[in-house]
């Protein structure tokens, strides 16, 4: 799927944490995005099913199904590229890192995050332009 410049950016919060998921959200509204939010990865994937994001936000440790889980069934059921997975975690790990970015996450950042990193972080995937990450 080919996304305009001019099209909002879609974006799914998915944490258990409803605080992570609201300074996540505003962060996002910020950059013009349209927000919708997942307390798990079982609630993440029925909402993709609803309407596929163009960028997932994506915690780690969650109850019900976590953030690898939901990455391989996404990946499974909507392909290698759509929607765009941050896999955002505490984790200090790189061998869970990589395991992500082998699951198919294109990007990770540490929490906690500020605006500047998730934006720069954004501005480096092509999902924001890049007077966003300055």
């Amino acid at each position: 799927m080919e996304w305009g410049v001019d099209e909002a950016l879609t974006c799914l919060v998915v944490d258990d944490s409803r605080v992570v998921r609201k300074v996540a959200r505003r962060m996002l509204e910020r950059h013009g995005a349209v927000v919708r939010e997942a307390a798990d990865g079982q609630e993440a994937l029925f909402a993709c099913r609803e309407e596929l994001p163009r960028l997932v936000l994506l915690d780690w440790n969650m109850p019900v199904m976590d953030g690898l889980e939901f990455l391989k069934a996404a990946r499974a059921e909507f392909g290698a590229d759509e929607p765009v997975v941050v896999l955002c975690t505490t984790e200090n790990d790189f061998e869970r890192i990589l395991m992500a970015l082998g699951a198919g996450a294109q990007e990770y950042i540490m929490k906690p995050f500020d605006d500047a990193i998730l934006a720069g972080k954004l501005v480096q995937l092509g999902l924001l332009p890049e007077t966003a990450g300055s």
